[in-house]
Parts: structure tokens; sequence; C-alpha cells
């Protein structure tokens, strides 16, 4: 690698000789100029890495010649070097786009610091990072040896997940850290196939360090007590991860005071059962009994098993003694479904109650799965939460957040289930009545690889409903991906690296709950 390149302009520049030849003794190649159009001059025959500029120059001024040179190089850092200390310049100079500045007299000590910083912040901040994790590695994978409760594994997966959007250069660092998140997911899915029936066979007791909230209380538990203040918008964003939540969240801080709290989805984690359970406030197997219609068409269709959530949604409010309150229910799924809603936030507040589903991050998964143009724009986790993140930025629902923040209200937001990119495949035997999910199988006499699937024998004991008297479920762990035997090889290519969901992972089941309130 070369030295780094810095261009130094100040008209007494003689007098900074002893400065110069320090940052050189520290391998700075270090050019120097007089005066504003010679710097101008020398910037647009070569790229420096930094900028050391003179604010009060004979001729050409610091502030002109700073125009000047962000016209020809507007990605280099130029850093101020001003004998005043006035806040107008200071704002001029900052609205410029200085990225950083100094005042004079300064030392080498100064001048060493700053160059450094904004040369070597990213490398410096990656090798902490990467010293931080795998200082932490042996704790970590105590922790997983250990017993975790519920709320454990949520601080565990947070933790892991803020060290997945941080290690992002060192590649030895980031493969030690993928093996662990793969041991993590592993050992999760053997926690949930132990403990998930118990806190079912407990739905009726509160939720507490050993039992989570469930997705059939999140009404109750996160929505229900912000209706005795404010009117309360609370969206439901299907398929939307922690990951990407933490991207969401970025970007909506400046405009709201944001508290996130963890449920856990029930299984399967699929939008016939886990959002059905969000508006009805009842676990499939129940929902089942009482609202047989809701459960008789084809879940594969968006608009059959989901089709009834606004009369579920009244039916829970009903059995929470709060029939009382004015309710309003939108489902969008098309931009134009969200652009006209946005136009007209303001009217969301004018109940009680407004439930808004959002699908498009659903959408963006399968359309992930299908379009070789999304995988190539999302290959991995990374660049599939960047375009998460691009897709809010300039979204309609990004418009109607702010739009909210001009009114009284306390907006909830959730989701109702994660995804995993689903890497490994796993052979499944069933009959031809068996569902065709990828991430979960109900039928009769299912079969495949104990190791790799959570075998529901008795639907019941996880909430679920049966269809006969062998009905069993078969739930994959970790990255698992069901596949028949007939045509094996060309069905593991075809769904090898999709965005998948239903099964029991980390990513899946930890979901946020946030409560945002207006900061205007």
């Amino acid at each position: 690698m070369s030295d780094p390149q810095i261009l130094w302009v100040d008209d007494e520049i003689d007098l900074l000789r002893s400065h110069v030849m320090f940052l050189e003794d520290k391998d700075y190649e270090v050019q120097t100029v007089a005066n504003g159009a010679d710097a101008v001059d020398r910037v647009q025959q070569q790229p420096f890495d930094v900028v050391l500029l003179d604010e009060q120059m004979p001729g050409m001024e610091g502030l002109e010649t700073l125009d000047a040179i962000k016209e020809e190089r507007p990605e280099v850092p130029v850093v101020l070097v001003t004998k005043s200390e006035e806040e107008d310049l200071m704002e001029a100079a900052l609205g410029n786009q200085i990225s950083d500045y100094l005042t004079k007299p300064v030392n080498p000590s100064q001048i060493l610091l700053t160059c450094k910083r904004l040369l070597e912040q990213s490398r410096i901040r990656q090798e902490t990072l990467s010293q931080q994790y795998l200082q932490s590695f042996n704790q970590i994978s105590q922790r997983l040896r250990g017993s975790l409760s519920p709320n454990e594994w949520v601080d565990l997966y947070q933790t892991l997940v803020e060290y997945d959007l941080e290690l992002t250069d060192d590649e030895n660092a980031r493969q030690v850290f993928q093996d662990q998140f793969e041991e993590a997911d592993r050992e999760f899915g053997t926690f949930i196939e132990a403990h998930y029936p118990d806190w079912i066979a407990r739905v009726d007791e509160s939720p507490g360090e050993d039992r989570p909230a469930l997705s059939h209380e999140i009404v109750p538990e996160f929505v229900l007590p912000e209706t005795d203040g404010d009117p309360v918008v609370f969206f439901v964003i299907d398929c939307l991860r922690y990951d990407q939540w933490l991207e969401l969240a970025e970007l909506l801080r400046p405009h709201y005071a944001v508290d996130t709290d963890f449920y856990m989805s029930i299984l399967p984690t699929a939008t016939p059962y886990s959002r059905n359970a969000i508006f009805s406030g009842m676990l499939p197997v129940d929902l089942v009994d009482r609202f047989p219609k809701a459960w008789q068409s084809n879940e594969e269709s968006e608009h059959s098993r989901n089709q009834y959530e606004e009369a579920l949604l009244h039916h829970q409010l009903d059995q929470h003694h709060r029939g009382d309150l004015s309710v309003r229910y939108d489902k969008l799924i098309t931009a134009e479904d969200g652009q006209q809603l946005a136009q007209d936030a303001a009217n969301l507040t004018q109940h009680d109650l407004s439930a808004v589903v959002v699908n498009f991050i659903d959408i963006l998964a399968h359309s992930r799965s299908e379009s070789d143009v999304l995988q190539e724009l999302a290959p991995d986790e990374e660049a599939y939460r960047a375009l998460t993140r691009t897709w809010f930025e300039h979204s309609w629902l990004y418009d109607m957040l702010r739009a909210l923040t001009d009114t009284d209200c306390t907006v909830v937001l959730t989701t109702d289930h994660g995804a995993i990119r689903s890497l490994r495949s796993t052979k499944v035997i069933g009959d031809r009545e068996t569902s065709t999910a990828l991430r979960y199988k109900y039928g009769s006499n299912l079969k495949c690889d104990e190791d790799d699937a959570i075998l529901v024998r008795e639907p019941e004991h996880f909430g679920l409903p049966s269809y006969g008297m062998n009905t069993n479920y078969l739930l994959a762990k970790e990255d698992y991906y069901f596949v028949y035997p007939t045509d094996f090889h060309h069905y593991e290519k075809l769904y090898r690296d999709t965005l998948q969901h239903g099964g029991a992972s980390m990513e899946e089941m930890i979901l946020p709950v946030a409560t945002l309130r207006p900061k205007g």
C-alpha cells in the first residue's frame, strides 16, 4: 500500500516545515502550496487523501478554495485550519462539507491525529471490533453451552446481529463469526424443540423470564396499553427481520423516540399462522375451531387464510373488553395502495386504533428467490439489508411515518415473522396431500433427517390444528429447506440460497416490536 497523500495549503507554509517533516517521518507523503489557485491546479492533476487548507490567504481565500476543490474532488476530505473561532465561519465551512477544522496555532500531533482519524478510522474501527469479537468468542460459546432462558436468547441474538452489521472488512474474523452464528442457530433449534410445547401449555400465564411473549399476545401486551392515551397506529410489516429493523430504526430516530422490545413468533413462522395469531389473539388450534372459514382456503394464497384479519381484530378487542375502540384496518399490497394512504396519513389518527399491514418486505424476499437481477443486487445478508434500507428510505411508508410525526399519536411497529437464507437441503418423504412450503410441512407420516427438523407428532402440543388422525408437522431447523426425493437435484439447486420462512431459527422467530413516539 502506498503512503497516504496529503496536500497542505498555507501562505506561510515555509514556517510549517517542521510539521511537514513530522508527518513525513510518520509515513505520510506531503505536498505543499502557498495559495488557493495552486491548490486547485494540484488537485486537478492528482488525487489526494487529505487536504489541509488555511482559511485566511491573500488572493483566493480558504472558503473559495474549498468550493473549487470540492467541485473537482467532492470525495476528498478537507481540514480547515483557521485563526478564527467565529460561529458564522464554522457554519459556512461545515455547509461546504469540510471534514474537520483546527484552530491555529496547530501542533504536529494535532495534525497527525486528524489525518489518522480521517484516513484510518474505518480500518482502526474494524480492527478494534474484530479484537472485541474474538475476545468475546469464548464467552458466547460458553453461553451457548449453558441453559439459556428466552430473554437470554434474545440478548444473545442482539449481540450476534450487532457483530453481523459491523464485522464487514476482516475476512478471518468474519468467517469465525459466521461459524459461531450457525452454531447458535443450531442450539436455538434444539432449545425451541425442547421448550416450545411447554410455552404453549402455559399460554394462560403471563409472559415472563421463562416464557416469551408470542405472536397472539402482541396486541394485549404492546398495543392495547397504548390506547389509553393518544391514537395508536399499529403497523405489521410482513417478513421483517431484526437486522432489517435496525436499518429502518436508524432512519426513524431523528423523527421518533424509538423503544424496541422483542417477542417470538409462533410456529410455523409463516403468514397464515403467525399473522392470523397477531390479529386474532389466538393460537392456530383455537382459530380453526372458532373461525373455520379462515382456515378452509388454500394456505399458499395471501388473500385466502389472511383475508379475515379485520374481523379477527374486532373479535380480539371484544375479548379484551375494548370493543369501544374505533378501529380502522388497511392492508397495503401494491405501491399504489401505500401511496394513496400516505397522502392522507393524518386520517389514521382519527381512530383510536388503526392497523396497517404492509406486505412489501415479504414480496421482496420472494422476488429475490425468483429474480436473477435481485439475486445479483442482494447476493448476501449485507446487500439484502442495504436493499431493504434503500427501499424504505424512498418509500411511501417512510413518508407516512414522517407525516405522522406532525400528529398526536403513538406508533407500534412489528412484524409477523422473519426469513432465513436457505442454504442446505434435506430430503422429506410425504404423500400427495403434504403442504408445499419449503421450511415447514404438514401431512401424514412425514419423514426427514431428524437432525434437520422438528418433527411434531402431536400438533396440539404446538398449538396447531390436525387434519386427521395421523397429522404431523415438520419444522426446519437452522438454514435447511425441504426437497422431495423425486427430481431432488433439480429442486435442490432451484431453491438453494432463497429467502424462506416457516421454520425454527433465530432470524425467523426472534422479532422486534417497537414503540415510536413522535419527537415533534
